[in-house]
């Protein structure tokens, strides 16, 4: 009975030890996931006021969503957006991209200032 209760406590440990390890290259996988986020932006050349917005993700998941705050209060979703803001000043746009990788979502939320003349 002593080798049996052995054996479960090691079987035990083993267990929370390997569901450990798995929770924690998941968290490492959605911070390094981050590094192939990239936003871009440029000015309309005909409208000053209106921005082009999109996401390059060169990483080995699956770009899923894409949710723009403009930081005038507006939002939109999309890989690839327009934005016309009302008055020109300095803004904070931020995207929270969610990617798609070896079956879970990732998260992250790059941030851009522009300067709408």
């Amino acid at each position: 009975m002593k080798r049996v209760s052995k054996i479960l406590v090691v079987m035990t440990v083993i267990f929370i030890a390997v569901s450990c390890s798995k929770a924690e290259e998941s968290i490492v996988d959605c911070l390094g996931e981050a590094i192939f986020v990239k936003l871009h932006n440029s000015t309309d050349a005909t409208n000053p006021k209106l921005m082009n917005y999109s996401v390059e993700y060169t990483g080995t998941g699956t770009l899923s969503s894409v949710k723009w705050n403009f930081g005038d209060g507006t939002s939109a979703t999309g890989a690839v957006v327009t934005h016309t803001y009302a008055t020109a000043g300095t803004y904070e746009a931020t995207a929270e991209v969610t990617v798609k990788k070896d079956g879970s979502n990732c998260t992250s939320s790059p941030k851009r200032s522009v300067t709408v003349n």
